[in-house]
């Protein structure tokens, strides 16, 4: 089967796209896993098929690089609102439909593109740990230097231990650099560090503010991939008003028979 696809990536976190209000391809995990492969097919951190939506502009399916489905993904939002423009979706500002509900997102310049995220209810300290789900379910550290950390053994260690290996979870190594956050992001379903995370990022900005670390937004974040920014309201003990914004960029467009 011949598919057409693009490639599209925010911050360095690669995406393939498809258009498929049309055509409505079943795609297997083997094959979405072959896409994703950076040796024998595309090349991305996850695969995001872009289908109709009763109830909103457009529906967001996002899988992992494995090919299992996945939860919500910010900067594949982000892309997939740019994705959705160059096929003809022309909107001043987007509701999609994903993993944890609608979205809104709005284009704020050329490449540009601020994502609304969902409410943070419950954020839990372990000891130097802070877990919360912000779309997908993520396991912050702060540390003296991101740069001494091996993200992939030390993360894939937290992510497959007794407490988190049924449902996995992501892992963000955090230092605060002149009043910036750098990032450094191991993902599950990808299962190794990627150059950014848009949920990871949310959840890192917010952990920070949480803590103490910082104490005004929006909070500037940067990623091996790119920069990106997390803003949000504080109403008691719930997050709202979550804005993350970055750039999301085309690269290419081919086809692929998988």
């Amino acid at each position: 089967m011949e598919i057409s696809f693009f490639k599209y990536q925010g911050a360095g976190n690669d995406f393939v796209m498809i258009d498929n209000r049309f055509n409505k391809h079943s795609l297997s995990t083997a094959q979405i896993a072959r896409m994703c492969d950076r040796k024998f097919g595309v090349g991305a951190d996850g695969l995001i098929l872009l289908s109709n939506s009763v109830e909103s502009d457009f529906k967001m399916e996002y899988y992992n690089s494995d090919g299992t489905i996945g939860s919500m993904c910010g900067n594949g939002g982000r892309c997939i609102v740019a994705f959705a423009e160059k096929i003809g979706i022309v909107n001043k500002t987007y509701v999609f439909e994903t993993y944890d509900g609608l979205h809104n997102a709005q284009v704020c310049s050329k490449d540009l593109i601020s994502l609304s995220m969902c409410d943070v209810l419950e954020i839990e300290q372990n000891k130097r740990d802070w877990v919360l789900d912000t779309g997908s379910p993520h396991l912050v550290q702060f540390v003296p230097s991101v740069q001494n950390i091996n993200v992939k053994k030390c993360g894939a260690e937290i992510r497959f231990s007794d407490t988190y290996a049924k449902k996995g979870i992501n892992v963000n190594y955090v230092e605060l650099s002149n009043e910036e956050l750098l990032i450094r992001t191991y993902e599950r379903g990808v299962e190794d560090e990627t150059l950014a995370c848009g949920t990871g990022a949310t959840a890192s900005a917010i952990a920070a503010f949480e803590s103490g670390l910082i104490t005004k937004t929006p909070i500037k974040l940067k990623a091996l991939g790119g920069n990106l920014e997390v803003s949000f309201t504080k109403v008691k003990n719930k997050y709202t008003n979550i804005k993350l914004m970055g750039a999301a960029k085309f690269v290419y467009k081919g086809t692929i028979n998988v």
